[in-house]
């Protein structure tokens, strides 16, 4: 199931204005990098915005998770750490 919500574009800030800040409906700040935006947005827009979860998503970065680990702990010799 999907979570929608509204964001009002508040500013952007940084060198060159790459951080959107946006603001929830009980005034909390988020800030995201404007690349991930619509190009054309300004402050005083309103957003909407979905999170929904990606099973298969999670499930893959688990698989490559358990993967990388698997082939770390084949190369550790063990034991304490000698500085």
């Amino acid at each position: 199931m999907a979570v929608r919500h509204s964001l009002c574009v508040d500013r952007f800030e940084g060198r060159d204005r790459p951080i959107a800040v946006l603001l929830t409906d009980d005034g909390e700040s988020i800030n995201l990098p404007r690349f991930l935006l619509p190009s054309d947005i300004k402050p005083g827009d309103v957003l909407s915005i979905s999170f929904e979860r990606d099973a298969e998503g999670t499930r893959k970065l688990a698989d490559e998770t358990r993967r990388v680990q698997g082939e770390l702990s084949g190369r550790d010799p063990g034991g304490d750490i000698r500085l």
